[in-house]
């Protein structure tokens, strides 16, 4: 009984907020590192590296998105002259700041993940590197959330703890990007991977037109013995061989064949239903562009009269695909790098220096300039600019 009144009245640690369910996640991680559970290798190898469809869409978005200038904001305020700027705008000796972004948008499209390492001097990030996500893997700690990440290459691992980079500030030195993956705690899933089946697909059939083109152009043919008895083993091999050295491959395109001894040659054609693969793999290449979100049109894919015109679509790929991914990278390294700054900074796309957007923002000035309800600071609100200075009287 006074072991339970002692009890109620001793002091307890103060409570920390944390998730209720993350405990469930720490007990089966803590502490051990976990690869991807998918074969990024094999991603870039079948989606980026052989598929030309696959490889412009994710050129396209991530050089598009690292086009777009990203200015640094305090509150309401344009910041003009920061070291975060200066640091975006060279992350390290390098790469410059387009090709950083670059790789960072090609990560997040290819493999859903996204890695960036900062290093720091003197209590501030001086350098940024992209770091492949084939080499990361997630260690996660007690609350279930990574507390380091493991970099291995040629079979040395590198343990980096997300210690704080800067003393007093939250920064830890990994920053890991990941899209939507409702099947999974740490890892983002990729494009790609949605992709999967009209990549193998669209890649099947290049092959199969390369193997058609191989042998001259179309299906084998049969050759069928009309003599008595059956070829001896000796026979059949050296007829084999005789085609494979005179008759295959582009080169020996519509040559005659002299046959003997009872042979004749009887050609195989494809009926329409076996030639509809051309079909097949056109819709192969509009799935994979639509994974990926760009519109068929921008690609020079046949067949698809979805929108009115080539500036449209390319409205489409920039308002549906190329910033959201900007902002998503932006929001993470404003929330990331802010941190050692200790103001509420934040980077935000700076959409009137986008040629695409340049008719959308030629029409929204000239509604809003026509609106006379509206005084000259709501006008400038409505376009996104801050109130007047001195200078802009």
């Amino acid at each position: 009984m006074l072991a339970s009144l002692f009890d109620a009245f001793r002091p307890r640690p103060p409570e920390g907020k944390a998730s209720r369910t993350a405990a469930l996640v720490a007990l089966l991680t803590t502490g051990r590192a976990r690869w991807s559970p998918r074969d990024y290798a094999g991603l870039a190898r079948e989606g980026f590296a052989r598929n030309a469809v696959a490889y412009r869409a994710v050129r396209l978005i991530s050089e598009a998105a690292a086009s777009v200038p990203l200015l640094l904001m305090d509150g309401p305020r344009e910041i003009d002259a920061h070291p975060l700027l200066d640091l975006l705008a060279r992350p390290n000796p390098r790469a410059t700041g387009t090709e950083f972004l670059e790789s960072v948008y090609g990560h997040l499209l290819v493999a859903g993940n996204a890695y960036v390492e900062a290093v720091a001097l003197e209590g501030q990030v001086r350098e940024l590197y992209a770091l492949r996500p084939d080499r990361m893997k997630v260690v996660p700690g007690p609350s279930g959330w990574p507390e380091a990440f493991d970099y291995t290459l040629d079979g040395r691992t590198l343990r980096i703890a997300q210690d704080s980079l800067v003393p007093g500030a939250n920064l830890p030195p990994i920053l890991h990007l990941a899209l939507f993956n409702p099947l999974d705690d740490h890892y983002g899933f990729a494009p790609l991977e949605a992709a999967a089946q009209a990549l193998d697909l669209h890649n099947s059939a290049g092959d199969w037109n390369k193997a058609l083109l191989d042998n001259a152009a179309r299906p084998s043919g049969a050759l069928i013995y009309g003599g008595t008895g059956s070829l001896t083993d000796d026979q059949f091999e050296r007829l084999k061989g005789e085609l494979e050295a005179s008759f295959q491959g582009s080169g020996n395109a519509g040559r005659p064949m002299l046959l003997e001894g009872g042979l004749d040659w009887k050609p195989l054609g494809l009926s329409p239903k076996e030639m509809d693969f051309e079909a097949a793999r056109a819709g192969a290449a509009r799935e994979i562009a639509l994974a990926l979100g760009v519109p068929p049109m921008l690609l020079g894919i046949p067949g698809d009269n979805t929108f009115a015109n080539y500036a449209e679509a390319n409205r489409v790929l920039w308002r549906q695909s190329v910033l959201p991914l900007v902002k998503r990278v932006a929001g993470a390294l404003s929330t990331w790098l802010a941190a050692a700054d200790g103001r509420p900074l934040s980077f935000v796309p700076d959409l009137d220096q986008v040629e695409a957007l340049a008719a959308e923002r030629s029409d929204l000035w000239s509604r809003v300039g026509a609106a006379t309800f509206l005084s000259d600071g709501e006008k400038r609100a409505a376009v996104g600019y801050g109130p007047a200075g001195p200078a802009d009287a």
